[in-house]
């Protein structure tokens, strides 16, 4: 697979006369506690595939490239802070997005000669192909680039938008809202996006938590173990991965989450039945049998909760930042999971986790982030993105992607989770593992489904 990267462009917020840009040279929104764990993770990275057959090489620079720029200029007014970087001032205690006059995103313009209906596509796919539809995203000590992206041409097949964001200045929720907003605009020519995609910076609604600043800046430095430079933006440094991993999308239909619920409650009716807690469950335990080892290995397995509407007082939904806690639950032996009633253990523990969210304190966040790297656990499960994103409705005018891949999960154990494209009901499991292993989990998801 060749890549042919024919312009860099940077496009620049539109011009709007309320923008606060206009009364200053610069203006600064500074990172919470809740995004500054962030900092310590490398940035989150998605691949919209579009089908097109008619996209030629004219009809790509001379139609779909302008609109997409000009479409990104637009909404950008609402999202300034995409458009900026994150930085910590010597004379400041936190890092914040500084976003300038001069700012602008890096979009990459590129085509390449891969066969579209393969990297599209369900089966594995080399995680390294999948890399070079992506752009790059300028991290150093000092500075940290908050949003890129790059537009791919498949002459005659289709054309891609690979999205890269500094995780400290968003999480999914709001990325997912972002790429939806400038699709509306996109496909409608409009100036201004719907109120529902409208983001909101009301960040004093977060109660003023200094101290909780300060234990998460500690914890931070902490974790990253750099005591030669405590405001340095670099993340941890990202896995060298060989040219064996492989992304693969397993896929749950409606039905097959009903005959997984139906067998969970038969054992266990009480439990917490969710599609993203019966999706997670059975996913979980394919990986724990497929990686196999010692049956009193040490494993253990997290997500994130949205806390928008559980802080006091509550977040609007278009809250624009973070706003996820992890939860997790350490420690356990991969022999709880291997065994028959592996499933319904895997689910008893999630839903008490999801159970617990309500009860969970916003001041020990930090304790939940710290426990997640105290475990050294031989497999770690943690989860990426979430059934109710609905990242199939990014509609540029092109019709909907035919496939939407979170190519950032190759760095640790993570897998990704989203809606079915055509299927209410449904769930889209993204997983990146050596080709072997993949294998074997795939083998496993297929099997264990039907016994």
């Amino acid at each position: 697979m060749t890549i042919n990267i024919t312009e860099i462009a940077r496009v620049t917020p539109a011009a709007d006369s309320d923008s606060v840009l206009n009364l200053a040279s610069s203006f600064t929104i500074p990172l919470t506690f809740l995004d500054l764990p962030w900092l310590l993770f490398n940035p989150v990275k998605r691949v919209f595939f579009y089908k097109l057959t008619e996209s030629t090489r004219e009809h790509f620079n001379s139609i779909i490239v302008p609109k997409l720029k000009l479409s990104l200029s637009v909404v950008l007014r609402n999202y300034l802070p995409l458009s900026g970087r994150v930085i910590w001032n010597p004379n400041e205690p936190k890092p914040s997005i500084v976003i300038s006059q001069d700012d602008a995103v890096s979009v990459t313009i590129a085509e390449t000669d891969a066969d579209f209906s393969h990297l599209s596509g369900y089966g594995q796919r080399p995680v390294a192909e999948l890399h070079k539809l992506l752009p790059e995203l300028p991290i150093s000590d000092e500075s940290a680039t908050a949003f890129s992206t790059q537009i791919t041409l498949f002459p005659n097949q289709g054309f891609t938008i690979g999205v890269a964001a500094n995780h400290a200045v968003l999480d999914g929720k709001t990325s997912s809202m972002f790429i939806k907003a400038w699709a509306h605009i996109c496909k409608h020519q409009l100036k201004n996006i719907p109120e529902n995609l409208t983001p909101s910076y009301d960040r004093p609604l977060i109660k003023d938590m200094t101290e909780l600043d300060e234990n998460m800046i500690e914890m931070v430095r902490s974790l990253k173990g750099d005591k030669t430079n405590i405001r340095s933006l670099t993340p941890f440094p990202s896995s060298k991965l060989g040219e064996d991993v492989v992304l693969a999308t397993l896929v749950l239909s409606r039905d097959d989450i009903e005959r997984l619920r139906e067998r969970v409650k038969n054992v266990s009716p009480s439990l917490h039945l969710s599609t993203f807690v019966i999706a997670y469950a059975y996913t979980w335990t394919c990986f724990v049998k497929a990686r196999g080892g010692s049956r009193e290995r040490s494993v253990s397995l997290l997500f994130v909760g949205d806390f928008r509407e559980r802080l006091d007082p509550k977040l609007p939904v278009s809250y624009f930042g973070n706003c996820m806690f992890p939860v997790g639950s350490y420690n356990h032996k991969a022999v709880e999971f291997m065994e028959d009633n592996g499933l319904v253990t895997a689910v008893g523990i999630l839903s008490d986790l999801v159970k617990g969210l309500s009860s969970r304190k916003v001041k020990t966040i930090g304790e939940s982030f710290a426990d997640s790297f105290a475990f050294k656990s031989t497999q770690f499960g943690a989860v990426a993105g979430s059934t109710r994103l609905g990242i199939y409705e990014s509609d540029f005018g092109w019709e909907r992607p035919v496939k939407v891949d979170v190519v950032s999960i190759d760095q640790g154990e993570s897998i990704s989770m989203a809606e079915r494209r055509d299927e209410s009901g449904g769930v889209e499991i993204g997983m990146c593992l050596r080709k072997t292993e993949m294998d074997k989990v795939l083998s496993f998801f297929k099997n264990d489904l039907h016994n």
